[in-house]
């Protein structure tokens, strides 16, 4: 009898030990690839929709252990994006979390790029010996730290600032210090931030195919917008742009040399003496009714890419590209990618028309929530 326990408990404890390390070999793999560039669209979709994050963390898969982090960095080669937070925090800690934590090419940055790890400063144990370590406050609004493994800082520590754009910046900041080259996607992401931040103006060119006009102007740096319809009979292509980065006569030079503003159409006097400097006052008028035309981003809207939401300056760029006979992959982030493939391979699933949405979060949820009801 005693020979027939210890034989059963020795079969019990080889299998329960074998279980325990098959368990832990899928855990690990499962989270590495949940870190990764390369996730599986049903996962994407699973966690973003589904995920049981607190409200405060947004839709990033933490790590929740900084030593953990360290490891997986060292593996990985990354840095580390830490995220000291409040959980359950005030509406500040809440509202980043809405705001900046859930905006998902700001996701896809931190996911695919760093190794993420978020310590609550307002609990207990490991949270607690990690808050003290870098001598962070306990109860705080959010603060950021990108660093190595060896805690050394790549970025000045972000606090007080809970913009979407002060985050993305700090991320550029940091893939500089290290070496790293910034996607496009987050560069272009930067540089719509940092225009809808500021005071965005307007311009309308005229030419003699509006689909070609909004490639190009698509293309010219500061751009940040094109529409293109009809004004007074003329195929016209409306744009929003940065001051900052292209002054309107700028502008107007670009366009000339792209031959797409053969007439402008100017909102006040003093659009219209910079163009009459610049065009001899030959071929301007006062801006009138726009009519959309129902075809634009002509060139992305007759490929699979019309079903995959993007930012407004982000879908120009990406329809120049196409229209110059490039590749436009470079300038997706790599849910945008993964999504784009599971399009080709099921463009029978009622897939919304992306182009031009105006929120391009509430398109991005759609376009999930179809791949969500696809593995269902």
């Amino acid at each position: 009898m005693k020979i027939f326990f210890t034989i059963t408990f020795i079969i019990l404890f080889t299998f329960s030990t074998i279980r325990l390390a098959v368990n832990a070999r899928d855990n690990s793999i499962s989270n590495e690839i949940d870190m990764g560039s390369t996730t599986p669209i049903n996962q994407i979709a699973n966690f973003y929709l589904n995920g049981t994050n607190p409200v405060e963390l947004g839709k990033v898969n933490w790590l929740r252990n900084f030593d953990e982090a360290v490891k997986r960095a060292k593996k990985l080669n990354k840095t580390i994006l830490v995220l000291f937070q409040e959980v359950p925090g005030c509406s500040t800690s809440s509202g980043y979390g809405r705001e900046v934590l859930s905006h998902p090419l700001i996701v896809d940055a931190i996911q695919s790029l760093f190794v993420p790890v978020a310590i609550y400063n307002n609990h207990g144990g490991d949270d607690y010996k990690t808050l003290r370590s870098f001598g962070e406050p306990s109860w705080n609004n959010p603060v950021v730290r990108i660093i190595t493994p060896e805690r050394n800082e790549l970025a000045p520590r972000l606090s007080g600032d809970y913009s979407q754009l002060k985050l993305v910046n700090r991320i550029l900041r940091a893939l500089k210090e290290s070496n790293e080259t910034a996607p496009p996607y987050l560069e272009l992401l930067a540089q719509e931030l940092r225009a809808k931040s500021s005071n965005i103006e307007e311009a309308t060119f005229a030419m003699h195919c509006f689909w070609e006009g909004e490639a190009k102007l698509g293309n010219i740096e500061g751009v940040i917008s094109t529409k293109p319809g009809f004004m007074n009979g003329h195929e016209v292509v409306e744009i929003l742009y940065d001051p900052e980065v292209t002054s309107y006569a700028e502008l107007i030079s670009k366009a000339n040399a792209e031959k797409v503003a053969n007439h402008v159409f100017v909102k006040d006097n003093k659009q219209k003496d910079v163009v009459e400097k610049i065009t001899a006052g030959s071929s301007i008028s006062e801006k009138s009714t726009f009519r959309a035309d129902d075809d634009p981003k002509h060139y992305l809207a007759h490929t699979f890419l019309k079903y995959v939401p993007m930012t407004q300056l982000q879908s120009a760029r990406v329809n120049a590209a196409i229209a110059q006979g490039k590749s436009p992959e470079q300038l997706l982030s790599p849910s945008q990618l993964q999504l784009l493939e599971f399009i080709k391979k099921h463009p029978d699933l009622n897939w919304p028309n992306a182009v031009d949405s105006s929120d391009y979060v509430t398109a991005w949820n759609s376009s999930m929530t179809i791949v969500s009801n696809y593995y269902k």
